[in-house]
């Protein structure tokens, strides 16, 4: 609004100086005196950009006011890319909130927020397993288990980078699925009954995974390498499984779920006899699984190994839907189910 009232302000003085101007050349008698008026005109007046003219006064002021002002760090970057970061989030109206804590202090994160933490369901029955009924179940139990023996190879007992690699992989499936029901919501123009969104926030949980066990392993490059390699191939290949059967699809993400939890178990069970220290969370997880201050790693695998209960009984779900000849849409969806 101050903007556009400066902006009236100085057209409306424009404005008089044109009348003056026009009056003055019209009473003019003759060529030589018009000529004088134009001239007096151009001396008086500068053209500083489109319509804006200003007297050498007003010029002089303005030069005078913003020389005087210090320059503001990074302005010149600023200037090169049009913008400023913080005048960019004005200007699109998109400002961060910031949080706080139940205690007062500030929420540093952002990448999710207070009302994404939970406190994780310790409850959940950990020995559940689903016992393949078909040649498609056991098609699905029999892949994970080979892919089971190379994990077992390289990693061995650093179960810190194991449970690094496995959430790089347990984060594809959510997004998949999600992104690919989100396509079929909006091509066959109905609802998802929910799943788009318990399936993405399966994807977001396990990367929190990955995010908090990245503050305790400190992967090698080989194996930074190896999960970008492992990750296109087995995106690609979940993709185009997906597409040709959710319901095996599913059925495999269920198993692979099981696997997780049997390897959180192995760690947990190297961490009780010594062989991996037991120091404290991250922060990141003491926030996010609203643990408490004290927390140590073994609680963060707990609630880890939690998470993938729950995430294995919504894709078990998920086949048996499939199975039962169902659309996901036509079952109530997991949302928030953790």
């Amino acid at each position: 609004m101050e903007k556009l009232a400066s902006r009236c302000v100085m057209e409306s003085r424009l404005l008089k100086r044109h009348a003056r101007y026009f009056v003055a050349l019209s009473s003019s008698s003759s060529l030589q005196q018009q000529q004088q008026q134009i001239r007096a005109y151009n001396s008086h007046y500068t053209l500083v950009s489109g319509d804006d003219f200003r007297t050498q006064q007003e010029l002089e002021r303005t030069t005078t006011t913003t020389s005087s002002l210090p320059e503001a760090p990074g302005l010149k970057e600023a200037e090169e890319v049009g913008r400023s970061p913080s005048e960019t989030s004005k200007y699109w109206g998109v400002v961060g909130k910031t949080y706080t804590k139940e205690d007062g202090s500030t929420w540093s994160w952002k990448c999710f927020k207070p009302s994404d933490t939970y406190q994780s369901d310790m409850n959940i029955d950990l020995k559940k397993h689903h016992k393949p009924e078909n040649f498609s179940d056991s098609f699905a139990y029999w892949t994970v288990k080979s892919l089971r023996i190379p994990t077992d190879l390289f990693f061995r007992k650093r179960y810190g980078c194991r449970a690094m690699m496995l959430e790089t992989v347990a984060a594809v499936p959510g997004m998949v699925g999600g992104m690919l029901l989100h396509c079929q919501s909006i091509r066959r123009f109905q609802h998802s009954g929910g799943w788009i969104k318990a399936l993405l926030e399966e994807a977001e949980n396990e990367r929190m995974h990955l995010m908090t066990f990245m503050e305790v392993s400190n992967p090698k490059w080989y194996e930074r390498a190896l999960v970008f390699t492992v990750q296109g191939i087995f995106f690609n290949a979940y993709f185009l499984l997906y597409v040709i059967s959710p319901r095996l699809a599913h059925r495999i993400t269920g198993y692979l779920e099981e696997e997780a939890i049997y390897s959180y178990t192995s760690f947990l069970a190297e961490i009780d006899n010594g062989h991996i220290p037991n120091g404290p969370a991250p922060a990141i997880a003491i926030d996010y699984w609203r643990l408490p201050k004290d927390a140590t790693i073994r609680d963060v695998v707990m609630v880890v190994r939690a998470d993938e209960a729950h995430h294995r009984d919504v894709n078990h779900f998920a086949a048996d839907i499939h199975k039962q000849g169902k659309e996901l849409h036509e079952a109530p969806a997991p949302v928030g189910y953790h």
